[in-house]
This record gives C-alpha cells, sequence and structure tokens, in this order.
C-alpha cells in the first residue's frame, strides 16, 4: 500500500481541524476515545461538566466520565469496544448522574456510538451528554403544578368539573361526585350533556358553554334551575372560564356549580319573617300609641287644673317624662321596619339650618336640664339654606342630642357647633360622657348597637336612634361620622350636608299663618274606640272652650255627626264595624257634613298610611300621641262662619 501523498495528509489534517472547532463550538459535551477507550478529545463543554482539562487526554474514559444511577446509586458500567461493535450504538442507562472531578452531582442524557475507520473497523467511541439539571427542574414544577392544581380542584367543596373543547369531562371533584350522587366512572371521558343518562342536558347549560366556547369569555354567576329525577329542583350558578384564558381556541372549560338551592329557600324564609317582623312592629308601635294617647290627655288636664302640691308637681313631671320617654321609644320601634326595607320619604322645601337646629333644642331641653347637663350652642352666624327635609334633620339632631345626654353623667357637658364649609353646613354634637371603644366604633351606626351593654338600661333605648341618622343623613346626600379618644373621654359626631344651590328661601304654601290660641268655639266629635282616649281627649277639647261629643264605632260616628254638624271631627282609624276610612268617604259623601275638617288621630303613621288616608278623605293625618300644643294648633286655624246656625243638642 503506497504512503498517502503529502497532499492527502494536509486535507486529512484540515478535516480533522474542522470536526475539532466543529466539536468544540457546540452545546453538548462530547468526549472522544481510541480503541482502547483512553480519551482522545474532550470539548469545553465536557470539561465544565466533568471538571476535567485536556490533562484527561489518555486517561482511561471510566476515570473521566463517572456515572451512577440516581435511584440505586450504583455505579453505570460504560459500555465496552466490544459492546459497542455488536451494537453499533448503545444509550446509556436512564436515570444517570454524572459525578464530577470535585464530586458534583448532575442529572444528564447520554448517548454513545463507535467510530469506526473506513474499513468499518471500531477506532474509537463518541460520547454525547447534556446537563438536564434545568430540563429536572422544570419537570419536578410541571409535576407539582399538576399535583397543587389536582389538589386544590379535589379541596373545593364546590362542585367542579373540567371539560375539553368537545365538552366532554376530563375529570371532576369529590364533591361534584357526592352532591350529584354520580361515579368517577360515570363521568370522565363522557360528554356533559349525557351525564346522569341526560340529567345533564339543561338548556341554560348549553347557553352558558356555547358562550364560552364561541366567545372566548368567562361568565360568573349564572343562574340555572333544573329539576334532577333523583335529586329533585336545584338552583345553581354556574361560573365557567375557558383555559388558557388568552387563547383563541381553548383547550379547556372549567366549570364549577353552586349549589344554592337551601341559601334561596332560606333567603325566603328570612324575607317572610321580616316582613312578619316589620309588620308586627307596625302593630306593636299602633297598639302602644293607643294608651298613650289618654295618658298625655289626663297628664294636661292634671297640669290646668292649678291645684297641684308641690309633690304632686312632681309625681307628674315624672309620668309625662317617662310618657314621652316611651312615646319616644314607640316611634323608635316604627322607624325599624322603614329603615330595613327604605321606605323613608323626604318632603323637602328650602329651609335654614339654624331653624331646625333650635327646634330640636327645644325638644331636648327639658331632658337636658333634668340632668343637669350644660349645654352650649355656638353658630357661625348668618342663614345656611338647605334644600331638606326640616323635621327629619330636626329628628337627626335631636337624637345626637338624645344620645349625648343619655351617655353622659348628670352635670355634664354637651356642646352643639353649626359651621358651613366648601358648600357643606357642619353640625357638630359633642359631649364629655362615656365615650366609646375603637372596636365599637365602625358598628355604632348599625341597627341595635349599643355604646355599653353593660350600663344601667334607665337612660337606655333600642340602638335604633343611630342607625336612623345615618340612614336620614345619607338620604339628604350628607354624611355622619363619630370620633372618641376611648372610654371616659367623651364622643363627637360631625354631620355634613350640603348646601342649597342659592340662597332664597323658597314659598311655603303649606306653611303655618299662626300659632295662637283658638279663640272661637268649636263643635268636635271625637272617634275613638278606646274609651279613655275618647274621654281624655274630649275633657281636654271642653278645658279650651270648645264644645265635644264622642263616638265608639263608625255607624255611630256617622249618626252623632249627622245630629252634631261638628266643625271638625278626629277619627281613629282602626274602629270596630265600620274602619276610619269608611267613615270618611261616607262623611264626604253627605252633604249636611260638607266643609267639616276631618282629621285623622291613629297610631298608623307610615307615608302609606299617611297617603291612604289623604285619599280616604281626610283633610290632616296626626298620629297618636297627640301633643295637645300640635292639637290646639290645629284648631287656632279653624275659624267658623259666625251666622252659622247651631243645631239642637243631644245628651251623651
Amino acid at each position: 500500500m503506497s504512503e498517502p501523498s503529502e497532499a492527502d495528509a494536509e486535507a486529512l489534517h484540515q478535516q480533522r481541524d474542522w470536526l475539532l472547532v466543529t466539536l468544540s463550538c457546540i452545546g453538548d459535551a462530547v468526549i472522544t476515545t481510541d480503541a482502547e477507550g483512553r480519551i482522545a478529545f474532550l470539548n469545553p463543554v465536557a470539561e465544565s461538566l466533568t471538571g476535567w482539562t485536556q490533562e484527561a487526554v489518555g486517561q482511561l474514559l471510566d476515570s473521566v466520565f463517572r456515572i451512577i444511577n440516581e435511584e440505586t446509586r450504583q455505579p453505570v458500567k460504560i459500555p465496552t469496544i466490544q459492546a459497542l461493535l455488536e451494537e453499533r450504538t448503545v444509550k446509556l442507562a436512564s436515570h444517570t448522574l454524572l459525578i464530577a472531578r470535585d464530586g458534583i452531582e448532575r442529572p444528564i442524557s447520554d448517548s454513545t456510538a463507535p467510530i469506526t475507520n473506513d474499513k468499518g473497523v471500531v477506532a474509537g467511541v463518541v460520547l454525547v451528554f447534556r446537563d438536564i439539571t434545568q430540563r429536572r427542574k422544570l419537570e419536578r414544577a410541571e409535576a407539582n403544578a399538576h399535583s397543587y392544581a389536582d389538589d386544590i380542584i379535589e379541596t373545593l367543596r364546590e362542585p367542579f368539573m373540567v371539560l375539553d373543547s368537545d365538552l366532554r369531562v376530563k375529570t371532576a371533584n369529590r364533591s361534584f361526585y357526592d352532591r350529584f350522587q354520580v361515579s368517577k366512572e360515570e363521568t370522565e371521558d363522557c360528554l356533559v350533556y349525557d351525564l346522569g343518562n341526560g340529567q345533564w342536558d339543561i338548556p341554560g347549560l348549553r347557553t352558558l358553554l356555547d358562550h364560552v366556547l364561541s366567545r372566548n369569555e368567562s361568565v360568573h354567576d349564572y343562574e340555572v334551575e333544573h329539576s334532577f329525577p333523583i335529586l329533585g329542583r336545584k338552583t345553581m350558578l354556574l361560573n365557567a372560564r375557558p383555559f388558557p384564558p388568552d387563547s383563541e381556541h381553548p383547550e379547556l372549560i372549567l366549570l364549577a356549580v353552586e349549589d344554592v338551592s337551601a341559601l334561596r329557600e332560606r333567603a325566603d324564609e328570612l324575607a317572610e319573617a321580616d316582613r312578619r317582623k316589620d309588620e308586627f312592629l307596625a302593630m306593636l308601635s299602633h297598639e302602644l300609641r293607643d294608651p298613650l294617647a289618654p295618658m298625655f290627655n289626663a297628664l294636661q288636664l292634671i297640669g290646668q287644673d292649678g291645684y297641684e302640691n308641690e309633690l304632686q308637681q312632681e309625681a307628674r313631671g315624672v309620668i309625662e317624662r317617662q310618657v314621652r320617654h316611651l312615646s319616644r321609644l314607640t316611634d323608635d320601634l316604627l322607624e325599624v321596619s322603614r329603615i330595613t326595607t327604605g321606605i323613608i320619604g323626604l318632603h323637602t322645601k328650602r329651609v335654614d339650618v339654624n331653624g331646625i337646629v333650635n327646634g330640636a333644642m327645644e325638644r331636648l331641653r327639658p331632658n337636658i336640664d333634668r340632668r343637669q347637663q350644660e349645654l352650649t350652642v355656638t353658630s357661625a352666624g348668618g342663614v345656611i339654606w338647605l334644600d331638606a327635609d326640616a323635621s327629619r334633620l330636626e329628628q337627626v339632631i335631636g337624637n345626637l342630642l338624645n344620645n349625648a345626654s343619655k351617655y353622659n353623667n348628670p352635670g355634664g357637658h354637651i356642646w352643639l357647633s353649626v359651621t358651613s364649609q366648601d358648600q357643606h353646613a357642619i353640625i357638630r354634637v359633642r359631649d364629655d360622657g362615656i365615650g366609646m371603644t375603637p372596636d365599637l366604633i365602625p358598628d355604632i351606626f348599625d341597627l341595635f348597637t349599643q355604646a355599653d351593654k353593660s350600663l344601667d338600661r334607665s337612660e337606655g333605648g333600642l340602638g335604633i336612634g343611630l342607625a336612623l341618622v345615618k340612614s336620614l343623613v345619607e338620604l339628604h346626600r350628607g354624611t355622619v361620622t363619630v370620633h372618641s379618644e376611648g372610654i371616659g373621654k367623651g364622643s363627637e359626631f360631625t354631620v355634613r350636608l350640603p348646601v342649597a344651590t342659592n340662597g332664597q328661601a323658597q314659598h311655603d304654601s303649606s306653611a303655618k299663618q299662626s300659632t295662637s290660641t283658638a279663640t272661637d268655639s268649636l263643635r268636635v266629635l271625637v272617634v275613638d274606640d278606646n274609651v279613655d282616649a275618647a274621654k281624655m281627649c274630649s275633657m281636654l277639647l271642653r278645658s279650651w272652650g270648645h264644645e265635644a261629643r264622642m263616638a265608639h264605632n263608625g255607624p255611630d260616628a256617622l249618626h252623632r255627626a249627622t245630629g252634631f254638624h261638628p266643625h271638625v271631627i278626629l277619627c281613629d282609624i282602626g274602629l270596630p264595624e265600620m274602619d276610619g276610612y269608611e267613615v270618611a268617604r261616607h262623611i264626604r259623601q253627605n252633604p249636611r257634613l260638607e266643609g267639616v275638617m276631618l282629621v285623622a288621630v291613629t297610631g298608623y303613621g307610615q307615608d302609606t298610611d299617611k297617603q291612604r288616608s289623604k285619599e280616604a278623605g281626610f283633610d290632616q293625618h296626626m298620629v297618636k300621641p297627640v301633643e295637645s300644643a300640635d292639637l290646639n294648633e290645629l284648631l287656632a286655624g279653624i275659624h267658623p262662619p259666625k251666622t252659622q246656625t247651631r243645631p239642637v243638642k243631644f245628651g251623651y
């Protein structure tokens, strides 16, 4: 055989250099050996992974490339030249760990192949391997993510399904199987509409899933009602989400099914209970007002006697204060249903906030004076106009003043200030009383919240006043806040109300023209089935110089009205045989009673009651117990014709 030419040797040398450069540049580790298994070449990646440099050339392969099985921790034997000769290509064992020169272990993927010469003789081995540490981390992370998702789904108390794009169930959780009484085998890989022999072929479910697939949008709280043969009628909230969420063609649909049947039934029960509670409170309020009315009138009569000694005056004062307190509690009971049902209405007009404050102070001043408390009032001066319901805002300020007095010690101090700032009227009520703990402040405006449950209940209430304050202030587009430094350091309530858009008072055609007492003697018919109430009211009217008659049912009222021809009829609504509404309609149809002032005097005081009395023909609606001053003021505005003929009297 002739020796290769110099040109052939040069070409072979260049080819070898080209191959070595190529192997040095690739991203995998490469080691080659000769036929005896000694290392002939290792590229930079192999140097980095094994920790050996070019000094490894000439070393046996298994002294540099040391590997073990990561599961058994046993050494892995590198294929011999003979094995490579027989197999021609051999892949090393899986789960392989490479042990570097410094002892560091790295998971690798590897393969070997024989190097043959032009005569097909194995001249060595080429070994290619790579570090798969990062891949292992990703694989573990993916496995953990799958496990995490599976655990979440299984932990959910809410029934949950995963559907593929063909709407077949890939998986469901334990809650779904238990709630709808199906097995895993009956569910997985089944078309969702075929579940339970077609029980899940629900039109609402089809609409929901079509929406999710066609628009690739999530759907939340989609309500569906369906009757299951075994489970009965169910109300369900469906929540569906495509996955992946940003894909044009979602691979999966995540479907949560919340059974709210019991909640809906409970909500209906609570609504009915709430309705009955409101009816009860309204009726209770009405029933409590009936006995209060004669008590008020009796106290007025006793006070007019003028023959009381000091002890009797003190006793009457105690009774009057307690009756008024009971009256306020009765009003609060009625307000509960108004707050909870949201039927509080406002009758707004242009009013001066200072006048409202003065009215509230006049009503609360006796109570504050009785407790020997000092009330300091400051005002910025000038008129501050509001578009508001004056009586309701007077109720707000009155409740705050009453609260400041009730939760303050005898001899304590109360401050009331009125200012304007940033187009708002600012009303502050501050006291130096018991104060509040920080945990009470967030709940102080809730219904039935008391400042201190352990306090003496002699000055307690129902926990309604501040809730009413908040509702009324917000109806006026305002806000109310509270601040306290803590127990024993008092409290401060701040009400902010928007001022009127301009500073002009509006004319109120309904405003009272006179507050003087009546100078004309009137004929008044008092209609009430409560004999004591009718008798006390009649006696009070006679003490003012009026002529009064009584009736205790509807038919008797009509009969006596025709004979008595009264100027005014004070008529209760809840009458036996014929209620007050029917009495009013008959009176308005009787030409002989034309022009009579018809006043409803009743324990029913809601806006709907007032509207109903107006429709029946009543001119006024007064809520029991009626203040004697209010009744006297009403009668003072009635002036009968001087030439009117008086009918013949009859006895009662």
